[in-house]
């Protein structure tokens, strides 16, 4: 490296002047340049990093740390669109970043896009787990989203279908597939995503049952009932493919469903049978209040669910209103 220097040096001072050196000059001038640069250390110059390349360094190593906490690909989709978002907006190094920074950003993001107070609690709790890793990698001494408290969500009672409504969603299906689907949402209370990744293979006809893979690549057993199995025996005895796949679409080459594809049908269905907006998601609190209101212990029902903890499944479960009226008239009256 030290050779390849000098010369270097040597050709630019030749380069730039008009004097013709002969041999033995050029051989004397390169004896003084080493003589002039042998009480020095010479190392190339380190490139300058942009601050917008060290932050997607560190972005890339969160990343990867809560891939190998087993978060899946869609949660680690949402952590990078959001933080990269976030740092794009406020472009400083992530070393230096303020409260105040992060304030003023999530104000005029709230402010400018009409955001609803979900949306800014969950971006809120993404940057929150991002600062705390960073402090606890020691890239932060502290993190700034410890100041930026918790948003305020106002607790609505969601609305969850009615056995009526039920049966209604049944008979506009006119696919033995759809009803399939339907009877499979509604007795199992499993998440759509986990429905997508069912095949054929997974069933247990016998005991009514089927493992799914659920959020952390968590697998639990799930059950359906008597109508469900009818269902989907009948459903696939009419199917002509050989697509592993528990549901796939009807037109060929009959591929797996996807989340948009089932969520499309129900939606179409639901407002053919009830005039409603109808989400996979709303059998799914169907289950849970249903399963409370008959007297299904809440450890129980937060099993079935997969919920981690029990206060989401509270959430999820709304208690019957004219049960607590019922109730009430029994033992406080």
């Amino acid at each position: 490296m030290y050779e390849s220097v000098i010369d270097t040096v040597m050709d630019n001072l030749l380069r730039n002047t008009e004097v013709q050196f002969s041999e033995p000059q050029r051989d004397s001038i390169r004896v003084a340049i080493q003589k002039s640069l042998s009480t020095y250390d010479i190392n190339p110059k380190a490139t300058k990093r942009t601050t917008t390349e060290q932050n997607q360094e560190i972005i890339e190593s969160f990343l990867a740390a809560k891939s190998l906490e087993g978060c899946s690909d869609k949660t680690l989709h949402y952590y990078r669109v959001t933080i990269e978002e976030t740092i794009r907006c406020i472009n400083i190094p992530l070393t230096v970043l303020s409260t105040d920074d992060l304030r003023r950003y999530l104000g005029n993001y709230q402010s400018t896009r009409h955001t609803g107070r979900v949306t800014m609690d969950n971006i809120r709790r993404i940057l929150s787990s991002f600062f705390t890793w960073l402090e606890d990698e020691d890239y932060i001494i502290k993190s700034p989203v410890r100041k930026i408290h918790k948003v305020k969500i106002a607790q609505t009672v969601k609305e969850t279908l009615t056995d009526e409504e039920v049966e209604k969603i049944r008979e506009a299906c006119t696919t033995l597939r759809d009803l399939a689907i339907i009877d499979m949402l509604i007795s199992t209370g499993m998440r759509v995503g986990e429905l997508v990744l069912l095949n054929k293979a997974d069933i247990n006809y016998q005991e009514r049952e089927c493992k799914v893979l659920g959020k952390g690549n968590k697998e639990r057993e799930v059950y359906f009932d008597a109508k469900a199995k009818m269902h989907i025996e009948d459903y696939l005895a009419s199917r002509k493919d050989s697509d592993p796949a528990l549901f796939v679409e009807l037109k060929e080459p009959h591929t797996r469903m996807t989340i948009s594809g089932i969520e499309v049908r129900v939606k179409a269905i639901g407002l053919k049978a009830i005039g409603k907006r109808v989400h996979p998601h709303k059998f799914r609190r169907t289950l849970a209040t249903m399963a409370i209101d008959k007297g299904m212990p809440i450890e129980q029902v937060q099993t079935l669910l997969g919920h981690v903890k029990i206060d989401t499944t509270l959430h999820y479960a709304m208690v019957n209103q004219e049960n607590v009226k019922i109730s009430h008239r029994k033992y406080i009256e």
